[in-house]
């Protein structure tokens, strides 16, 4: 092949930045308005006063149902009409959805604004690691990966902080606002710039109904256990909510073990290692957003903390997570899964019981909360991406990317139902002690999830898991799945899900 000159390759190193920034955008607009909502929920709590915390929540885990219920098949859609086409759709969808969010003159149409950002999320995100990967040669996709995985990262640590004084200045709807001009921007760039890749051979299409299936038995769910107290729990529509659940439940079930290309491949759950760590994250992402949520709750309604004070006060969490994550890794590559996820469950944790032992009526950020904060930043870079590793470690390495798409639909799952949760154990309180006593039971119960993860934690084997499916040794198996989550190459790239 010809040599490049000097000023083909300034022009080929030019392109590949301008689409590291493209697609790197599409990451930081997901995670920053993920962030933004929490920090929001106080003034949307305020705009939509006439509507019940339970139906408000419906912010949140509509938008966690839905884009953990179409994420792999997203990936697989990308497969299939090319990643530059699903991107640029995608995009146009999760802008469309802001828009609509930003003028809901209801909570009927906020949720929906919420839910067509969630489709459009779950499309743009594989799609945008899949182009970033196709644009540079595989020496150095560990690196511009692991940038591009930092970018979301930087926008989960400045995400309350950020959101905060959007929101302080201009109110909720700046949250979805601003999403727009950066969208926009993207989208302009993103098809100039972006190749156009070749379509492979035809093939099977995926279970989209199944999709849908999921998403209907996961609302059930959610819906059931928010509306419980208000309901009753053995009332007519409650039990009829919990019915639909499991009904629907087991359908997906069926169809996921007979359909040519699932949403779930059950396959993947003969591996021990990948059934235990799903399970633990399901239940240590329950405890995990719930805590995310009702922090900000907390010093918004009983420490009276403004939006901005309350952003700027849990920040530090979020940057010790960014922190630690990195070494967190290199641990479990030396010391094995179990030993480093159980170490980051103990102390994330503690860090609860800090704030469920410690915090009380009187604001005290230094010496009671900030402690909490960051002890549990600790845990939770000890945790979650240790815990994706584990999950995929015993798979094959084309079957890497999809074990990493369940395991974060596990985490969004979890999610959902831990604000469910949330809603039941905060209740209707009628004075600021009962309200902290409510929030106490609150991290009280996070921190039983993150036991319960231990526990389930225990049943990973000690040490050497023996050879994976690729006849690697443990310790390289190990180390090739850690390297990959951490750069973030395969949490949400195209699912290469070939039967």
């Amino acid at each position: 092949m010809k040599e490049l000159t000097e000023r083909e390759r300034a022009i080929s190193a030019s392109r590949r930045r301008t689409i590291f920034v493209v697609t790197a955008m599409g990451a930081f607009m997901g995670s920053l308005d993920l962030s933004i909502v929490n920090v929001a929920f106080p003034a949307l709590e305020r705009t939509f006063s006439s509507d019940s915390r339970a139906n408000l929540v419906w912010i949140i885990t509509g938008y966690s149902i839905v884009f953990g219920s179409l994420l792999v098949i997203a990936g697989r859609t990308a497969d299939r009409l090319g990643s530059r086409r699903l991107f640029l759709a995608g995009l146009g969808v999760f802008c469309l959805g802001s828009f609509g969010a930003a003028l809901a003159p209801s909570l009927t149409v906020l949720i929906a604004g919420r839910v067509v950002q969630a489709i459009g999320a779950a499309a743009m995100l594989p799609s945008s690691l899949g182009l970033l990967l196709g644009a540079y040669p595989k020496e150095r996709r560990a690196h511009i990966v692991s940038l591009w995985g930092g970018i979301g990262a930087l926008a989960v640590a400045t995400g309350p902080s950020v959101g905060a004084a959007l929101i302080s200045a201009f109110g909720w709807r700046a949250a979805f606002y601003v999403n727009l001009p950066i969208g926009l921007f993207t989208w302009l760039v993103g098809r100039r710039v972006l190749e156009r890749t070749e379509l492979p051979a035809a093939r099977s299409i995926p279970d989209y109904l199944g999709s849908v299936v999921l998403v209907a038995a996961l609302a059930a769910l959610v819906l059931a256990i928010s509306q419980g107290p208000t309901w009753g729990w053995t009332g007519t529509a409650t039990l009829s909510a919990f019915g639909a659940s499991l009904v629907l439940g087991a359908l997906f079930v069926v169809r996921s073990s007979r359909h040519r290309d699932p949403v779930l491949d059950l396959k993947l759950f003969s591996s021990r290692s990948f059934s235990v760590a799903n399970a633990a994250v399901l239940l240590y992402a329950m405890g995990f957003f719930a805590m995310l949520l009702g922090n900000i709750l907390f010093l918004t309604s009983v420490w009276h903390y403004t939006i901005l004070k309350a952003g700027l006060a849990v920040t530090p969490g979020p940057l010790v997570v960014a922190t630690v994550s990195g070494p967190a890794g290199k641990m479990a590559a030396r010391f094995g899964f179990r030993n480093v996820l159980l170490a980051g469950f103990t102390v994330f944790g503690t860090g609860l019981a800090w704030y469920a032992l410690r915090v009380g009526v009187g604001a005290h950020y230094f010496a009671v909360w900030l402690p909490a904060t960051l002890i549990t930043g600790l845990g939770i870079g000890l945790t979650f991406p240790v815990l994706s590793a584990a999950a995929v470690s015993s798979l094959h390495a084309e079957r890497f990317a999809v074990g990493s798409a369940v395991n974060q639909t596990a985490r969004q799952v979890g999610g959902s139902i831990g604000v469910a949760l949330l809603v039941v154990i905060l209740g209707a309180p009628r004075s600021r002690d009962q309200a902290l006593a409510n929030f106490h039971h609150l991290w009280a119960y996070c921190a039983s999830m993150a036991l319960l993860s231990g526990v389930v934690t225990l049943m990973l084997r000690r040490g050497r898991y023996g050879e994976n499916p690729d006849g690697e040794s443990s310790a390289a198996s190990t180390r090739r799945a850690i390297e990959e989550v951490m750069s973030g190459e395969i949490v949400i790239s195209p699912m290469q899900t070939d039967q």
